[in-house]
């Protein structure tokens, strides 16, 4: 069988994607899932491979006599997944580009072991005055471990498509 329907015809195919701007809500929590859990292995290659040396981060006996009592996982690691998190439902072949991010903050420390889940909140959205069939959305990228503490908030601003301006 080659794949094809019954009556001949191919099969619908659907692709995953974002939405456009179109289709974000302003005010609605979306909810990215499933969560992602953080391990030491995770921790440590991301923190080497970008020559990140602290050693809150590499250091276990030495991590142990700090405030936290343990390694840290790196924020940069919790900042790229926090926003990784909510590509596939909000972004992912609609976004034409970020165009920045402010007011990010680790409020708690993330540790290994812990799952991060992410939840984004869209704060605002307008037309672009220069930039026909697109838009630009400013949304707030929260981030919580798995007893619902915040551990790290980003406002990110995207330029993205229209519907009807993205074929």
């Amino acid at each position: 069988m080659n794949g094809d329907q019954p009556n001949g015809d191919q099969p619908r195919i659907v692709e995953q994607r974002g939405l456009y701007y179109d289709e974000i809500e302003q005010g609605v929590v979306y909810a990215h899932r499933p969560g992602r859990t953080v391990t030491e292995a995770d921790n440590v290659f991301f923190t080497a491979l970008t020559m990140n040396t602290q050693a809150l981060h590499l250091d276990a006996a030495w991590s142990a006599s700090q405030p936290f009592g343990q390694r840290l996982v790196n924020s940069m690691f919790t900042l790229a997944t926090l926003v990784g998190q909510s590509v596939a439902q909000l972004t992912q072949g609609t976004i034409v580009a970020q165009l920045g991010l402010t007011d990010v903050s680790f409020p708690h420390p993330l540790f290994h072991g812990d799952t991060l889940y992410t939840e984004t909140v869209v704060l605002e959205k307008r037309l672009s005055s220069s930039r026909p069939g697109q838009g630009i959305v400013t949304m707030e990228h929260i981030g919580r471990n798995q007893d619902g503490v915040v551990v790290a908030r980003a406002k990110r601003t995207c330029l993205m498509w229209t519907k009807d301006a993205h074929r």
